[in-house]
């Protein structure tokens, strides 16, 4: 597992590594005052680097960057599949990668070993660590919900009084255009990954001649682990114990483990760089199939300035004209949309085609593309876009029944967005402070109600996550009608797909992100967590039943009445 940084493969990967980015992008961008407080933290305690995860790129290009600032270069959690390519695994390897298997599940010694290995390169400051708190690439672009395991381990020297301190590094990776788009698309769809070899990697380079825009790189502020723990951990509990002995960490201490690790997210979310084809791409998908030129422009102006005033941030060029921006970001992800006739056109749709699954399967892959830029912003929309969900849904405009729909929602979508653990209400007041900034509520003590001049803003923000909600209607509904008993998640998946597929073919939705399998998983662990779903193990895999009651209690507040279970489009 052990990584072997070498000098002289460092310098010959850094060489390699400039090269391929000035063909693939445009231009790199980096907070320097985050690259000065990052040398400052290396040279007082150990660091840890914690960035978000979208694409392969992400490890490579912050090597690249602490090498070309000349900073101590980290050494990197990477998944085992790498060690397994040829000549790349080992130049990897030379590069500060060290390798850990997907899983340690049922293998003490393993995990023993390796979480020695990590705290032993920690409290010896040999150089940064760096891992991904995600755990894997997001093949959505959403923020995924944190892991645990191996942030628990970086902790572990502090905890036991072994290092003074340790600075954690939020760093946030914004692309303009990601690599992998397609093959994530791809995947979502049920098409197997493909497995990760030198050869796939040298077929790859025809990616060479195309054009990925801009990276901007955004190193937060180092967080104190002494600091945050600052009257609320007691540590003496590892006193008790002798250091060199494992134990398992107090719920005390998992609490605290879970808040940093949400902490840490928000904090990568709160500094992605969002690009004008993040804005292109929200508008569109409320549109689709096509939408005017001149008003893709107008609305992508009035998306900017709401971005804007609910705390975004946006790269826009200043010395272009909006149209000019729009038209250069359509040019850019030309394989996901293109201008014709002064028309932006997601896919074609003839009036007098018959929909085909071949058809939904094309037409699923470019929706599920355009969705995935979306998606980098709908973290920062989730606050205010629920309370706009719940006014609608809500069965009067009281405060009360609002803030409790809101719950709900939140709850319901806790596996899809980023919310801090127990922070309901603050969640709520943030939401709806926002939605009143800007006219779109009118809040008073008792009420909620959306404004005259929000009603168009309100009905924007519902469009955005109303395919989440239709997503989860439709599973709900797939569930309710007369799914047997006992089965598998890799069922409920497949069940799911072709339960959507035949709807969409019939014309009774249009939801498409429903296809997608990452939507599908949300929807089964969002539903174990409400008990509508209960699960048992068994000794190969986990075995789900429905619970009938708690389904009913659950259908009204998710907008679904039974018999029949039609989902209310015009309410929508």
């Amino acid at each position: 597992m052990g990584q072997n940084l070498t000098l002289a493969a460092i310098r010959m990967f850094a060489l390699t590594l400039s090269k391929i980015f000035k063909r693939l992008f445009q231009k790199v961008c980096v907070n320097e005052e985050g690259i000065q407080r990052l040398a400052q933290a290396i040279q007082e305690h150990p660091v840890v680097l914690l960035p978000s995860h979208r694409s392969y790129i992400d490890f490579l290009m912050m090597s690249y960057i602490l090498y070309t600032y000349d900073l101590a270069l980290p050494v990197i959690a990477a998944g085992m599949d790498f060690m397994g390519m040829k000549i790349v695994g080992e130049l990897l390897r030379m590069s500060g990668a060290f390798f850990m298997r997907r899983t340690f599940r049922g293998n003490k010694l393993y995990w023993a070993i390796f979480a020695e290995y990590v705290k032993t390169m920690l409290r010896n400051g040999y150089a940064p660590v760096e891992f991904f708190v995600e755990g894997q690439r997001s093949r959505t672009c959403k923020t995924l919900t944190p892991k645990f395991g191996l942030l628990s381990v970086v902790m572990e020297p502090f905890f036991k009084g072994e290092v003074f301190d340790t600075y954690l590094v939020p760093v946030s990776i914004s692309y303009e255009r990601v690599l992998e788009e397609s093959l994530y698309a791809y995947e979502l769809l049920g098409v197997p990954k493909p497995k990760e070899s030198t050869s796939g990697l040298i077929k790859a380079r025809k990616i060479l001649s195309d054009d990925f825009g801009s990276i901007h790189v955004f190193f937060g502020k180092p967080m104190s682990l002494r600091s945050l723990a600052s009257g609320r951990l007691n540590r003496s509990q590892y006193n008790l114990v002798p250091r060199h002995l494992s134990q398992r960490p107090s719920e005390e201490i998992q609490k605290f483990i879970s808040d940093v690790a949400y902490k840490v997210e928000l904090q990568q979310i709160a500094n992605m760089v969002l690009s004008p084809g993040v804005l292109i791409a929200a508008i569109l998908l409320q549109n689709f199939p096509s939408l005017n030129f001149s008003l893709l422009v107008d609305k992508t102006i009035w998306l900017k300035e709401l971005t804007e005033a609910f705390g975004g941030c946006l790269e826009w060029p200043d010395n272009m004209s909006a149209s000019k921006v729009v038209r250069a970001s359509i040019d850019l992800h030309s394989n996901i949309m293109k201008l014709a006739d002064g028309e932006v056109i997601l896919f074609e749709n003839k009036p007098n085609d018959i929909l085909t699954e071949d058809q939904v399967f094309i037409r699923a892959v470019t929706l599920l593309m355009c969705a995935s830029y979306r998606n980098q912003m709908v973290n920062m929309y989730v606050r205010p876009a629920l309370v706009v969900l719940a006014c609608k849904m809500a069965s009067s405009s009281s405060r009360d029944d609002v803030s409790s729909t809101f719950s709900f929602l939140r709850n319901l979508f806790s596996k899809e967005f980023i919310f801090f653990p127990g922070f309901e209400e603050k969640d709520f007041e943030e939401g709806s402070f926002l939605l009143s900034k800007c006219d779109i509520v009118h809040l008073t003590p008792l009420e909620i109600v959306i404004t005259k001049n929000g009603e168009g803003t309100a009905m924007f923000l519902f469009k955005m996550f109303q395919p989440f909600l239709e997503g989860y209607q439709l599973a709900f509904m797939y569930l309710a009608e007369g799914v047997t008993d006992g089965w598998t998640e890799k069922q409920y998946i497949s069940g799911v797909r072709s339960f959507v597929t035949q709807r969409i073919l019939t014309g009774a939705t249009q939801c498409y992100e429903a296809l997608s399998s990452d939507m599908q998983k949300n929807t089964l662990a969002s539903f174990v967590q409400l008990g509508i779903i209960k699960v048992r193990k068994s000794a190969d895999s986990a075995i789900f039943t429905v619970d009938k009651q708690a389904m009913a209690d659950v259908e009204g507040k998710l907008g679904l009445q039974m018999p029949g279970m039609k989902i209310p489009v015009a309410r929508l």
